[in-house]
């Protein structure tokens, strides 16, 4: 990392500021980023499970889709989805608080007998899948913010430290050199000054 810095103690303290700042956060971004990899795979699991429960729900009513092509799916509807938003770790994802469906009236004489059960099993269905599709949604938005953490991680870790620590060395050297030099020709003036003050006598 290529830093702009000035070979004094102003600059020197500035920088020495901004190492300690990014010390002091950086095992902090990584509880974030371990918290969020470990909610990204909850919301993983939980979308796999229920993409098997809706798979096995589907197979099982294809055993009977003869009686499917009887039943109108205009009876059911999604009318409302009762939504809230919860925090993880600092993002904001989506809650799923209820699926309310549209159920028109049907006649229970004029229809077969397995009607109402359709209903539910179509309810059922779209519960699932409405859900699903929440948990998925979830698990892009931690996802996306663990990238983005990981990167600040890897930043702060290969980038910025180093980048610092190597330019507080440098200063520091430099300094220290300056140091030598101021106190080196200070004794080279007061030997000389001293070789002539005996030279006088």
């Amino acid at each position: 990392m290529t830093m702009k810095f000035q070979y004094n103690k102003t600059s020197l303290q500035c920088l020495n500021k901004q190492l300690n700042m990014r010390l002091k956060a950086l095992p902090v971004i990584k509880n974030k980023e371990t918290a969020l990899r470990m909610e990204v795979k909850k919301a993983k699991y939980k979308v796999n499970e229920l993409d098997k429960k809706l798979e096995e729900k589907i197979e099982a009513c294809t055993l009977s889709s003869g009686i499917w092509n009887e039943f109108n799916t205009s009876l059911i509807a999604i009318e409302k989805v009762k939504t809230s938003t919860k925090k993880i770790a600092g993002v904001k994802t989506p809650i799923l608080e209820e699926v309310i469906f549209r159920i028109d009236d049907f006649s229970l004489f004029n229809n077969p007998k397995w009607f109402p059960e359709g209903v539910s099993i179509i309810k059922e269905l779209g519960e699932i899948a409405i859900e699903r599709e929440f948990f998925n949604r979830k698990m892009e938005l931690l996802n996306h913010a663990r990238r983005k953490t990981t990167q600040k991680v890897n930043l702060y870790e290969k980038v910025q430290i180093p980048g610092y620590e190597d330019a507080i060395r440098k200063i520091k050297r430099f300094l220290e050199d300056e140091e030598n030099l101021s106190k080196s020709s200070q004794k080279i003036v007061k030997n000389r000054k001293q070789k002539q003050m005996e030279a006088g006598q």
